[in-house]
Order: C-alpha cells, then sequence, then structure tokens
C-alpha cells in the first residue's frame, strides 16, 4: 500500500475525465444533485494550495482560532456552511497534516509506537498500518481549503460527497454507467479519510470508504454516513449518469418491491422477462434495427432509403395513432378517463389538448402510457411476425421516436440514431414548422439531445450534408447490416 505512486490530477487524462480548467456552472449541477440524492449535507470542494498565502484570497473565508483536525474542517463545510482553510500551523498534531502532504509523518508514528497505543497489538502491526495510509507527497502543497461547492468559492481538485449506503450506490451506479469500472473500495481503519482524499488525488479515480472512529466522534458524521472523494472533472459525468438513470425509473428514495410480493410483475424486462425479447429477435434470422432521431433530423429520409433496399418498417408512430381510433379499447379507455373533453367533434382525439393535459402532470401522463403501451405493443409485435412469416430473414427496422427516452434499445439486435447538430436541428425545425427559431429551441429543451442519443446508438447516420452523403452512408450501412445477419446465422 505504500507505494501507491501519485497521478495528479490536474495532469490526468482519462475518458470520462473533463479537462479541469473547463469552468463549471457549480451551482446547476450541485443544485440538481442534491435533489436527486436526497443529501442531507454540503458537497465539499476540496483544494490544496502550493502556497498558504491563498488562502485569503478565497471569498468569505474563516478562520478556526482553535488547533482543529481534518474531519472537524470538513463538519463546518458540509453542515455549518462554512469555507474553510488551514496550513499545518493550524492543525492538532501531525496525523492529519501528514495525510494531505503538510508535514512528515513523525518517526513514532513510522516505527508503529502511535498505532499500537490503541488501534493495533503491536509495534510491528503498527508499522504496517502506517505503511497502508496513503498520503500526498510531502513538500508540493502548503495549505488546503474547503467550501460548499454550491456557492462557486474556487475550481476545487475533488468533491466530498457524505451519504448513505442507497444513496452512495446510486452514486456508484451513475459513475459507472459511461466508462463502466469497478468501484474499488479501500478502509485503512482509522484515519480512513486518507482512503477517500488522498487515494482520489493519487489514482485520480473516485474513492469511497467508511468515515473512521475519530471522524465520528469529532467530525459528527452519523452511523449511516459513507463518504466519496470524487475528482471534480468526473462530477459532470456522474450528474449525466444519475439523470439517465433516473430516466429509467433507478431513483432515491428507492421504492419497496416488498419481500412477500411475487416479482414476477415488479421486475424489468430486462431481468425476468428475457423470454419476451427472444420472442421479439425471434428464433429465423430475422435482424431488428431500432431506428430514432431528433426532430427535424430526418429519420424519414433515411428509413424510406432503407426501405428502398429491402428493409420494411414498422412505425411506432402510425401504430400510435392506430391504436387511439374512435370505437377502439385504448379510444374507450382513454375517454372513461380523462372525460369527452379529449375529443374533437368527430370523435377523434384532441392531441393538443390531450397533452396539454398531461404535459404538467406525471400521473396523468403514466396513466395514459399505461393506456397506450400495452395497445402499441401489441401491434408491434402482430406487424412484425407477419414481415417475419413472410420473410424470415428480413432486417426489419422500426422507428421509434423515443426508443431511447423509454430504454427499449434491448429489444433490438442493433440500434441506429439519425443525428444533425443541434444548430442545424433549430434551423430545420423552425423552417419546417414556421415558428421562430427560439421556439424551436425551446422546444427540443424538453427532449433528450440529439448528441445525447448518439451516444446509446450502434450506428449513427449523419443527415446534415447533401442527400448523396446521406444515401452513401446509408449503402454502407445496408452492407454492414447484411453482414451482421450472414454471421448471426453461421
Amino acid at each position: 500500500m505504500g507505494a501507491i505512486h501519485q497521478l495528479p490530477l490536474e495532469k490526468k487524462e482519462r475518458k470520462g475525465v473533463i479537462n479541469m480548467e473547463k469552468q463549471t456552472d457549480w451551482e446547476k449541477l450541485i443544485r440538481r444533485m442534491e435533489l436527486l440524492m436526497r443529501l442531507k449535507s454540503f458537497p465539499v470542494a476540496f483544494k490544496m494550495l502550493e502556497k498558504k498565502e491563498g488562502i485569503d484570497k478565497i471569498p468569505f473565508m474563516r478562520r478556526t482560532k482553535n488547533k482543529v483536525s481534518l474531519c472537524q474542517l470538513i463538519t463546518l463545510v458540509r453542515n455549518f456552511d462554512w469555507t474553510v482553510g488551514a496550513d499545518v500551523d493550524d492543525f492538532l498534531g501531525p496525523g492529519c497534516p501528514s495525510i494531505i502532504g503538510l508535514t512528515d509523518n513523525p518517526e513514532l508514528n513510522k516505527d508503529g509506537t502511535f498505532r499500537s497505543i490503541v488501534w493495533v497489538k503491536t509495534r510491528e502491526d503498527g508499522k504496517k498500518y502506517e505503511e497502508s495510509i496513503p498520503r500526498l507527497p510531502l513538500g508540493k502543497y502548503e495549505a488546503v481549503v474547503m467550501a460548499p461547492l454550491v456557492y462557486k468559492p474556487f475550481e476545487p481538485d475533488i468533491v466530498l460527497i457524505y451519504a448513505n449506503p442507497a444513496q452512495m450506490m446510486l452514486l456508484i451506479n451513475s459513475l459507472q454507467f459511461e466508462d463502466y469500472e469497478v468501484m474499488q473500495f479501500y478502509c485503512v481503519g482509522e484515519s480512513s479519510c486518507s482512503d477517500a482524499i488522498a487515494r482520489c488525488y493519487l489514482t485520480g479515480k473516485p474513492s469511497l470508504t467508511i468515515p473512521c472512529y475519530g471522524e465520528r466522534r469529532y467530525g459528527h458524521a452519523q452511523d449511516e454516513d459513507l463518504v466519496m472523494a470524487v475528482p471534480a472533472g468526473m462530477m459532470e459525468k456522474a450528474l449525466r449518469g444519475m439523470e439517465a438513470l433516473y430516466r429509467r425509473g433507478i431513483r432515491y428514495p428507492i421504492s419497496y418491491a416488498g419481500a412477500e410480493q411475487d416479482l414476477t410483475t415488479a421486475y424489468p424486462v430486462s431481468y425476468g422477462s428475457l423470454d419476451v425479447v427472444e420472442a421479439l429477435r425471434g428464433k429465423d434470422n430475422r435482424l431488428l434495427l431500432g431506428v430514432t432521431g431528433g426532430i427535424a433530423s430526418g429519420k424519414t429520409t433515411v428509413a424510406n432509403m432503407l426501405k428502398e433496399m429491402g428493409a420494411p418498417v414498422i412505425d411506432f408512430d402510425i401504430i400510435a395513432r392506430d391504436v387511439v381510433e374512435p370505437g377502439k379499447p385504448a379510444w374507450e379507455e382513454i375517454v372513461a378517463y380523462f372525460g369527452e373533453q379529449v375529443l374533437q367533434e368527430d370523435k377523434n382525439l384532441d392531441r393538443k389538448k390531450l397533452s396539454d393535459i398531461v404535459f404538467n402532470d406525471f400521473e396523468k401522463r403514466k396513466k395514459l402510457e399505461s393506456l397506450t403501451h400495452p395497445r402499441i405493443h401489441e401491434e408491434f409485435v402482430r406487424q412484425l411476425n407477419e414481415i417475419a412469416d413472410k420473410d424470415p430473414g428480413a432486417i426489419i427496422q422500426v422507428d421509434v421516436p423515443l426508443l431511447i427516452e423509454l430504454n427499449l434499445q434491448y429489444m433490438f439486435h442493433k440500434t441506429m440514431v439519425v443525428y444533425i447538430p443541434q444548430e442545424k436541428q433549430i434551423e430545420r425545425l423552425a423552417e419546417r414548422d414556421e415558428i421562430s427559431k427560439e421556439e424551436a429551441a425551446n422546444i427540443l429543451k424538453s427532449q433528450l439531445s440529439i448528441d445525447e442519443k448518439a451516444g446509446y446508438a450502434d450506428f449513427v447516420i449523419n443527415n446534415e450534408k447533401s442527400i448523396e452523403d446521406t444515401r452513401k452512408q446509408v449503402e454502407d450501412l445496408w452492407q454492414t447490416l447484411k453482414k451482421i445477419q450472414k454471421d448471426k446465422a453461421g
């Protein structure tokens, strides 16, 4: 453990770590994360200073009059809402400042004497203990500063987040959502703040640990508290993952399914009903391509090109309109629940009025989805089987506008996003619907961005250039799909 090598956060470049020089809107990010995690205390901006004179240049700085421990300073920030700073002379003894590189670890600590007084049986055990504690390099820094990150006090090196195990599991899942890595957990025992702070600095990766006895006695960490240090450059990645998981139903507080319940209906399809996925994908040589994009991205154009090449289309938009035609079961249930106010004179649904009702009412929107989605799925399966019965080797494109938002990727062998840059999307939408660019931009804000959608796709067709350029991409895609299908057949 003592042989950990330093990889400075500000110089380390990894996939998923954002440039530390980038200015982040910390208030917006932290307020959203506080809401999604239901945090009880402020996330702490933590920064090491190479010169101690920098402490007093930070706004609203408070210096303690008494000698302190590192965990006391953290608590003053996360619970008292203070901005604090300290150099080596402000600490009570060498233990805390030696962890963050402000002073050397005394010889009586290094040889195991100090730890053997309370925490371990022998001096030899104490020596192993000290050698296992990660520490920042001696001589690089002269001071440390901390503040509630939400106030944007300074650009932090790392961020300390205190949370209970369920909240912390959500944070781990969020960090793993993109560029998956196993979350490694360490606990040296007492002085475990070193596992969060020093280890995060040294590895450039998030570091989770259990606050130690001292932090609970002197720093007021609660019984249920865990602590994670996150490199500042990974906070946006964490929030992106959290937002994506929220859309998929992974949220805090966690709603209980019930230990005594039959979990058949509670499990998501990807866990408990893989037979449904297998039935959709079939045992023949069909290949299902999920197709989506953004408003005015040209998805229909691309779908028509694929259709010309031999790929039949199942269009969820058309199905969604068909299943709510007057007299059909979904139509009757919608009218029974929402009333005849949602009907036009010809008895067709007034889509705008219905949309206005459910737009800001989550419960009514979920109710509407519960009435329509099962019927849409039934019709999708019927059309799919009809195509596969005629041609078991068909490459079938399924046009699903909300494919990513509804997390339906699992149903298809491959997925494709028709992409144009957002600026071009705004221009095309404004021209198509004869609205202003500002109105078009506001419409797009209510949807998952085209760039984020593209990140989920197996294939991306860039439709911003000429029709000939798009067709060339589609032809290449068609050849790729035929090869995948051939390999699938063995």
